[in-house]
């Protein structure tokens, strides 16, 4: 029996052998056509798909230059954009509001050369660059869905956003912003005035207290606003949708800028893959540390509004609120868990409600600050309407119509968001312009406003009395004045920022007069949205009158 065993086992084993031989004889066989699959796989999406893609947009009259065969024009832009980087500031105190040339330099370079639409590749993607302002103008007018965001772009963004309104499409987008949307109505922005007032009555006492400790120096303090204002900022978006101070939120602004300054460094625009993404580099380490970290401090900032709604009979209901009823529905199933729905909106909103405010809140001010004139016109109509500079509500913000017309101009001039940027989800119209599936479109705001063609020659000034009549008498196409982006994606939040941009600079500008430190140096950055790159140093002191 032992002997039978043995022999048996023998004779497995030896099968197993030449089972093993035969495979890998195989494998050895497949290797060459493995191999050809892989080659041929990779040389359709690097370059046959991407030239079948150029070659349709060429046939309407597009033209662009010429794509390496693996990278597209990627190494073109980084060259550009670090002999850009390395170039020496420009001599003198003049502030030049054109930096588009030192920011997107490849952009100008080719629109110089190929005009207002002209496309381009980078990796496997091909993009179609498009300025003309009848072309955005239609894209403005578009209802369809089929512009979509770039995937390619929203996934180097996902642990800032996750898959929450900014970076979804289609029915899952239509979805978020029919729950988020609300929230940002007109009529709701107008209940927040009153709330926006006192969140920003700790800057004006931290500013009167600098101001009182250089009384020698003649009562001017020199401040630097732009950290001062995400501050108060944070603290709106803070109160007014989720029912919490900026002081429980602190944590989480600070590590949403400290991801947004990481991948802001990771150059996505170039569309080139990272080595981050495959590995697990320190960066990436620090990324999904900062992810976890952020998700935690919201789950328990959105599980203290639910045992307060517990506790209360009736409450206001705010964006939280109405989340977590949402969440609660049958509406989510299949999709993303409702967890991951609250805290990836939770995010785009922490983020996108106090960032681009601030940012945008910090030009007002150097304008203004440039501008003296244009402080004592504002100062002016508020004394019209808020004798006492304080009493602030929608309907006396309502009239203000100065102070609209500078946050307007310094919108166009210094967008917080510098692009527009869309991907064709399905084949689109633009116009007399057929935008094949899987092409990127991207819109480059700061050129738009300043086109000469639809602003006039003055179109690099400031001159906020452009828009005395409103945007369709400030430019002979008012749709593509788009500092709030275009189309159905409009931002949600456009009513809620301006209104919040005027009780800032109206509170302010009431109490303060300013002009630009010797500190401050002139050098916009492209942080994901475009921020003063060293912030704004001014010298302030109090009015006259106060």
């Amino acid at each position: 029996m032992l002997k039978t065993m043995k022999a048996g086992l023998l004779l497995l084993l030896s099968r197993s052998g030449v089972m093993q031989r035969q495979s890998f004889s195989c494998l050895a066989e497949l290797a060459p056509v493995l191999l050809a699959c892989l080659v041929l796989y990779l040389f359709n999406t690097l370059w046959l798909r991407p030239q079948r893609l150029r070659r349709m947009l060429q046939k309407q009259g597009i033209r662009g230059p010429r794509p390496s065969l693996l990278y597209g024009n990627a190494p073109e832009m980084q060259r550009l954009q670090s002999a850009a980087a390395k170039a020496p500031p420009p001599a003198g105190k003049f502030i030049a509001h054109d930096y588009t040339s030192t920011l997107f330099p490849y952009f100008e370079r080719w629109r110089k050369g190929y005009g207002h639409v002209y496309t381009y590749s980078t990796w496997n993607k091909q993009h179609l660059y498009v300025n003309d302002p009848h072309l955005v103008k239609e894209m403005n007018q578009s209802t369809s869905l089929d512009l979509g965001k770039p995937f390619y772009v929203t996934k180097r963004l996902a642990p800032l956003l996750g898959n929450g309104i900014l970076r979804s499409n289609g029915q899952i987008w239509a979805h978020h912003r029919k729950i988020v949307a609300p929230q940002f109505f007109m009529h709701k922005v107008k209940g927040m005035v009153g709330l926006m007032v006192e969140s920003a009555e700790p800057l004006l006492k931290k500013w009167e207290a600098s101001i009182e400790a250089q009384a020698e120096a003649g009562g001017m303090a020199e401040l630097r606003v732009d950290e001062d204002l995400r501050s108060v900022t944070a603290d709106v978006i803070s109160r007014a949708c989720f029912g919490s101070s900026y002081f429980k939120g602190k944590e989480i602004f600070s590590k949403l800028r400290v991801l947004q300054k990481i991948i802001s460094k990771q150059g996505f625009l170039f569309g080139l893959p990272t080595v981050g993404i495959c590995f697990p580099t320190r960066k990436k380490r620090e990324m999904t540390n900062l992810e976890d970290e952020i998700e935690t401090l919201i789950w328990e900032a959105i599980k203290e509004r639910e045992e307060d709604c517990s506790e209360a009979s009736s409450i206001e209901k705010d964006l939280m609120l109405l989340m977590l009823e949402a969440a609660a529905g049958d509406q989510f199933a299949g999709r993303d868990s409702a967890k991951r729905f609250i805290v990836d909106n939770c995010k785009n909103i922490y983020f996108a409600g106090h960032e681009s405010t601030a940012v945008a809140a910090s030009w007002c001010l150097m304008l203004l600050a440039l501008h003296p004139e244009w402080q004592a016109r504002v100062r002016e109509e508020i004394a019209q309407f808020c004798p006492d500079g304080l009493t602030i509500d929608a309907e006396s913000l309502s009239k203000m119509k100065m102070v609209k017309t500078v946050i307007q101009e310094a919108l166009r001039l210094y967008p917080p968001a510098a692009f527009v940027s869309r991907e064709a989800l399905e084949d689109a119209q633009i116009g007399d312009l057929t935008v094949p599936k899987g092409v990127c479109i991207w819109t480059l705001i700061p050129t738009l406003h300043r086109d000469p063609a639809n602003w006039g020659e003055d179109a690099n000034e400031f001159r906020p009395e452009r828009f005395a009549n409103g945007v369709s008498g400030a430019c002979r196409i008012p749709q593509a004045y788009v500092p709030f982006g275009l189309g159905p994606r409009l931002c949600l939040g456009r009513f809620f920022a301006m209104a919040q941009l005027k009780v800032v600079l109206t509170l302010i500008i009431s109490k303060f007069t300013f002009s630009l430190s010797p500190k401050y140096t002139h050098s916009p950055a492209y942080r994901m949205i475009v921020e003063p790159g060293n912030g704004v140093h001014i010298l302030i002191q109090r009015c006259k009158q106060g």
